[in-house]
């Protein structure tokens, strides 16, 4: 494996394990709202749910794929790689913070909390 600092690692770990949450969170509160509310009256925010988990989980895969990549490499990760890794740390974080916070509205928007 092309060694990777270990800050690192531990950085992209994290960001999947909070991704998985965002992931869990958005599809459970999606299922409240719509058990509730229905299709009808939260449209909008059952889709803003649905987008949230897909950016969560189109990050997550992203991680994954590239740290593979990285994994498999040897001696060295090609610096594309690695840059391409470095902006995928820094989306999902972004990512996973917007997540967050349009999940969040939308359980105080309906009460939820």
């Amino acid at each position: 494996m092309a060694k990777l600092p270990k800050e690192t690692v531990t950085i992209i770990f994290d960001l999947q394990r909070q991704l998985l949450d965002r992931i869990d969170e958005a599809t459970a509160t999606e299922a409240i709202v719509f058990e509730q509310f229905g299709e009808n009256q939260a449209r909008l925010e059952l889709e803003q749910l649905q987008n949230a988990r897909e950016r969560a989980r189109s990050s997550y895969s992203r991680l994954y794929t590239l740290l593979l990549r990285v994994a498999e490499a040897q001696p060295v990760a090609n610096s594309a790689t690695l840059d391409l890794l470095s902006q995928s740390i820094e989306q999902a974080a972004a990512n996973n913070s917007a997540s967050q916070a349009s999940i969040q509205e939308i359980k105080r928007d309906w009460n939820l909390l």
